[in-house]
């Protein structure tokens, strides 16, 4: 155990007295370095209360409590909020721009394709304001692409019109090819009928108000974002799906870009068949 030494000691009548207090321990060595930096707990003291000589008489004690200064932040006590409010933004924006879209590879059967598509109000190549009306009654492909695109938008549009072709000419099957724009502030109708026409007459372009176009991805559950933008020049990163609508405009089927013509035109008859049956 350790040993309590006391020695008290007065400083001339009238004063206070003091006791030090020592203790020792032969087990376990005084450190030093266990409080480094100012403690953050509440730290008593003892002071012995007395107006005048004790006389020996044991004067009543008096606590007093002290407590270190807390750190101030200043500054900094924001950017911790900022920061947290700025990521849920990101988030927020980030499932807004999915628009509940969850498959990423091509998808042929038409289970989880139920209740996509709706209503739509646009602007052919033609300059002709048309509605999802116009399109009932034939089988439709529909491409959501833009006329911008690198690569991937010209070899789906190329695999597009030439499965109709083998469809048309081989199974005596006529499907309707559509080319939506999800770029419009640059496909203007007759842009797309330009870029259109290097491919197949027979594709019809769709473009309209931004807001009009977004809604209708929506309501397709089409994925797309601006890219790499340098200016006006940027590329769109969207989620390239040909869709099948049977004639009563609902979606038969979904296919990405894995499928060549030859596989799409087939899947596409067994929807027909699978229709007319």
């Amino acid at each position: 155990m350790g040993l309590c030494c006391k020695q008290p000691f007065l400083i001339n009548p009238g004063m206070q007295t003091f006791s030090r207090f020592r203790f020792f321990s032969s087990k376990q060595p005084i450190s030093l370095l266990h409080r480094f930096g100012p403690s953050r707990r509440i730290q008593s003291h003892s002071y012995n209360k007395s107006t005048g000589p004790t006389y020996g008489k044991r004067a009543p004690l008096v606590t007093v409590a002290t407590q270190a200064p807390r750190l101030r932040l200043g500054a900094w006590s924001w950017t911790i909020p900022i920061a947290m409010f700025a990521g849920f933004a990101s988030l927020v924006y980030y499932n807004d721009q999915r628009r509940g879209f969850q498959n990423v590879g091509g998808n042929k059967c038409g289970v989880d394709d139920k209740g996509i598509g709706g209503p739509f109000t646009l602007i052919d190549s033609d300059n002709r304001v048309v509605t999802e009306q116009e399109f009932l009654g034939n089988w439709y492909l529909f491409y959501f692409g833009y006329t911008f695109s690198p690569d991937v938008g010209p070899e789906q549009v190329q695999v597009m019109a030439k499965a109709i072709d083998i469809l048309e000419k081989k199974k005596n099957h006529k499907v309707f090819p559509v080319f939506v724009t999800i770029d419009p502030q640059r496909d203007t109708p007759s842009h797309l009928r330009a870029y259109l026409k290097e491919f197949d007459s027979r594709i019809v372009g769709l473009t309209g108000p931004v807001g009009a176009v977004r809604q209708m991805a929506q309501e397709y559950r089409v994925f797309f974002r601006k890219v790499e933008e340098e200016g006006d020049d940027y590329l769109v990163e969207c989620s390239n799906y040909i869709y099948l609508l049977n004639p009563n405009m609902e979606v038969a089927g979904r296919f990405g870009i894995e499928y060549t013509a030859e596989e799409l035109s087939e899947e596409i008859l067994k929807e027909l068949e699978k229709f007319s049956s």
